[in-house]
């Protein structure tokens, strides 16, 4: 046993001391056994617990290979601190738990696993939401939720379909999430923007561009907004709903950080939608898992036969597995207690954001740190040359980028970087903010 440890320690070495390259076959099972003075089999079981381990893979007949993720071998004292990533902490992720999950949902529709099911959704999830949204102050029937797979395809349907309204621009704000700019680029459909600022929006130029600019619906994130990072107060939410009611535009509200939010007076726009002008968006991929490509879409009745048609014939049925197995983890209680702990998680790691920013106070910068959720602000009030930033951010192990991908062409601005600490722990916080405050000083 102790010649098997000895030869897994070794290729650990090899790999942290950057002997053994990705491209290139790692010592063979021969060399290892005479290496070691070990039978072949000691060393093709040091390899196999590599494997489980996923630091390597086999090919027949040709040997082993070293698996590519460099960010797992990356020398800790190099550990890059990511301030631009949108993706949640993965070592918070309750991969255990939803696994036990899954392989409930593949005893329980092991059938529907062999056939088509319903585009508009699992009847058994779409059941479980309808009460489960009730926690969020969304009021709703099983008959108005749709699942998709993600809220990207949600954006994609709802972004080009038409509306009763029959007008045909799409307003978004500025900046918003990248996602939503590049389905309305790709799909060719005409959008308009409005500068969403720290302290909110301009109705009266919103007013003006619902009545002149045929707009047939507004997306917007209300709630901790990408990539500001920024809240709707609840009277603005009531002044955009009565201004799309005044003038009969619709309201997309992606409320993918709702899951977030600490405030218990603090409702989504659909709660107060009292016109069916709001079609809520609600993800489960910062919370729960990324790759699980679930959505569910609260419509108004007089949406739904379109938005299912163009679902139907775009992918026929989102994951039957991955439906089954939100369903079994939010009806066991799973769902309430994770969202519990990643609540206080993202909170205090704001918290953390804010007291790292009030300790280096800098000329004409301006910190914008939310209560919680993914993304916090640095403005700039004077014109700062932001490659330069970005690049000396990198010789610090900091990774940051511009926002350009957030706004339409004639809208960019170069004057704000944005904070995520979706996968940035307390200690990386600290840490880089002190570094980008030193650069900046």
């Amino acid at each position: 046993m102790s010649k098997y440890n000895d030869i897994v320690d070794f290729i650990n070495a090899e790999i942290e001391n950057e002997n053994i390259s990705y491209d290139k076959k790692m010592p063979t099972i021969r060399y290892l056994s005479k290496k070691f003075n070990c039978s072949k089999q000691t060393a093709v079981h040091a390899y196999e617990k590599l494997q489980s381990q996923h630091i390597v893979y086999s090919i027949p007949q040709s040997g082993y290979y070293l698996v590519d993720k460099k960010e797992i071998h990356t020398n800790k004292t190099n550990k890059i601190i990511n301030f631009s990533s949108g993706s949640p902490d993965e070592s918070i992720l309750p991969y255990k738990d939803f696994q036990h999950c899954l392989n409930q949902a593949i005893d329980i529709y092991k059938v529907t696993l062999f056939n088509y099911s319903p585009s508009k959704g699992l009847t058994e999830l779409i059941i479980t939401l309808k009460k489960h949204f009730e926690d969020y102050q969304i009021f709703c029937e099983p008959a108005d939720i749709c699942i998709t797979s993600g809220s990207q395809q949600a954006i994609n349907i709802l972004c080009t379909m038409p509306f009763p309204n029959g007008k045909s621009n799409v307003l978004v704000e500025q900046p918003t999430y990248k996602g939503a700019l590049k389905t309305l680029e790709i799909s060719k459909t005409a959008v308009i923007g409005i500068e969403r600022k720290f302290n909110g929006i301009d109705f009266a130029e919103l007013e003006r561009k619902f009545a002149c600019d045929n707009i047939k619906c507004f997306y917007t994130i209300p709630r901790f907004s990408n990539p500001l990072g920024v809240s709707y107060s609840n009277n603005d939410k009531k002044q955009i709903l009565a201004l799309a009611k005044k003038y009969n535009v619709y309201i997309i509200e992606d409320d993918y950080l709702g899951d977030l939010e600490v405030k218990n007076n603090v409702y989504p726009m659909h709660y107060y939608d009292v016109s069916s002008r709001v079609v809520y968006i609600k993800s489960f991929s910062k919370i729960l898992l990324p790759g699980l490509r679930i959505a569910a879409v609260v419509l108004p009745k007089i949406l739904m036969k379109t938005f299912e048609e163009h679902k139907r014939w775009m992918d026929l049925n989102t994951s039957v597995l991955s439906q089954g197995s939100l369903e079994i983890y939010i009806k066991s209680g799973m769902f309430k207690a994770n969202k519990k702990s990643i609540i206080k998680i993202y909170s205090e790691r704001m918290s953390a954001l804010k007291d790292a920013s009030k300790q280096f106070r800098i000329a004409d910068v301006k910190w914008h740190v939310p209560y919680s959720g993914f993304y916090a602000s640095i403005e700039f009030l004077n014109k700062i040359n932001m490659n330069w930033l970005i690049k000396e951010c990198a010789k610090n192990n900091i990774c940051i980028k511009n926002m350009k991908g957030n706004y339409l062409d004639n809208y960019f601005s170069n004057g704000i970087l944005k904070i995520s600490v979706g996968s940035s722990k307390i200690s990386d916080i600290k840490t880089g903010i002190r570094h980008i405050s030193k650069i900046l000083s």
